[in-house]
Formats: structure tokens, C-alpha cells, sequence
């Protein structure tokens, strides 16, 4: 999708004048995703959360339960930019094998959002990322990793752009193993598994310190919760985008 001329010259002039920047943050979980648009955007942001669950700890600044699809399709056009990051269970290589069949057994299925949530955004107008892990449907225009910024967590995720773009950054070597237990065999490493439990999987405590959340303290909200980090670059990437129609220096 193009982004339409009028809107492309009408969210520089508001980056310009120091308007309010509107941004929804779709499947935003406890904000992970908006902490960083806030950092990257500035004093002049706002930020909408949606999610289909209660999510007391979500750092916003309005939050809305609700389905994101339906959301993003009733009041999407509303919103400068749009961040989506549809549930993973559905869409990861782990859910197409063994575990797709086991979770059916029990009667766990998980819904496809990938399509029906780009075809939203699309709908909008307006520029938005799709977030996703390695095995989705997301377009693969930016992979980000923990090791990017310095982080103890690798987490590696994949960003579609839609309606701007920008490049590829560098992805530097891991320096070693994450840690915990893996087919019998133990790892130390300089990273943390921010997923599941056991097997020397992170901690409250040590997930907060990998991602740099410092506002939650519930276990399964920031295993799921993406980095700041990664839209905090997401978004000065899209202001850098913008410079050339803005006129002024990055």
C-alpha cells in the first residue's frame, strides 16, 4: 500500500507544528510497543491502547478492551500511526508442528490475525507496523534483536512497514547462549528466556532488567511484551522517513 499524498503532507505539517501525534497501539498488551513510541515521538504524544483483555498495568495514555480488528476498522483513520502486534500462538513456526496438533487435542486454538489485521490497516490510510515472530505471515521489511541495543534478551522479531520505509539495521553477533536447559543439556549465556517457566527460564525480576519494563510485575504480560527498545527505534526510523518532507534536519 501507498501512503496517499494528502495524508503524507498533512502528518508532516503536524510533526512540524508540535501537534498532538496520535498512535494506536493494537494488541498492546501491557504497552511494551508504546513505551517506546512515547520515546521516540516525544512530550507531544499520545498513545491508544486496545486489547481484547484487561490490561490494569498498560502505560498509555487511553486504553480501550475491545477487538483490535474492529478498532482499528471503526477508528483507525482517526490516528497518525498505527502499531499491531496480533498474538503470536497462531502465527510462529512452534504452533505449525507438534504443538499445532497437541493444542488441538485439547481443544486450544488460537485465531489467524495477521491478514484480517493488515487489511484494516490498509483500509485506514494511514502508516502502520505489523509486529510478528519468525514463521508469521508478517512481510520481513525489519528484523530486530535484543543484541541491536544492548539488551539480555535476544527476542528476535520481524516488523511490517506499511505505507513508509526504511533500512535494514545491522545485526550484530550474538555473544553467546541464552540461558537455561534445552534437551538435557545446561547453557549459561548472556541472555534470558523471557518465555515459559523452568529450566532456568527468567524470573519477574530478571525479565524487567532484559527488556527494561519497570511498570509490571505480572509474569506472562512481560514475557509477552516487546521490548521499548524496538519501537522506540521503529519510530525514530519513521520520523527519519519523514525528514525530507518535513525540511529540517534529523
Amino acid at each position: 500500500m501507498n501512503q496517499p499524498t494528502d495524508i503524507r503532507r498533512a502528518l508532516a505539517l503536524r510533526l512540524r507544528h508540535g501537534d498532538v501525534f496520535r498512535v494506536l497501539d493494537a494488541y498492546a498488551c501491557i504497552g511494551g510497543a508504546t513505551a517506546g513510541y512515547r520515546r521516540a515521538f516525544g512530550p507531544n504524544c499520545h498513545v491508544t491502547g486496545v486489547d481484547i483483555q484487561a490490561q490494569p498495568d498498560y502505560c498509555g495514555d487511553t486504553f480501550h478492551r475491545g477487538d483490535a480488528v474492529e478498532f482499528i476498522r471503526a477508528h483507525g483513520h482517526e490516528f497518525d500511526f498505527i502499531h499491531a502486534s496480533p498474538p503470536c500462538q497462531g502465527e510462529g513456526a512452534p504452533t505449525k508442528g507438534t504443538n499445532k496438533a497437541r493444542n488441538a487435542a485439547i481443544g486450544r486454538t488460537y485465531p489467524r490475525l495477521i491478514v484480517p489485521t493488515r487489511a484494516a490497516l490498509e483500509a485506514t490510510g494511514r502508516p502502520y507496523v505489523i509486529e510478528n515472530v519468525p514463521g508469521s505471515e508478517v512481510r520481513k521489511d525489519i528484523r530486530l534483536c535484543g543484541e541491536q541495543f544492548g539488551l539480555a534478551v535476544l527476542m528476535h522479531r520481524y516488523f511490517e512497514l506499511g505505507g513508509w520505509t526504511t533500512a535494514q539495521p545491522a545485526h550484530p553477533r550474538h555473544r553467546g547462549y541464552v540461558r537455561g536447559c534445552r534437551h538435557g543439556i545446561w547453557r549459561d549465556g548472556p541472555y534470558v528466556a523471557a518465555y515459559g517457566k523452568g529450566g532456568g527460564k527468567a524470573t519477574v525480576a530478571e525479565i524487567r532488567e532484559a527488556k527494561r519494563i519497570d511498570w509490571s510485575t505480572d509474569h506472562l504480560r512481560l514475557r509477552e511484551a516487546l521490548p521499548p527498545a524496538y519501537t522506540e527505534w521503529i519510530g525514530r526510523a519513521f520520523l527519519a522517513a519523514h525528514t525530507p518532507v518535513l525540511g529540517v534536519a534529523a
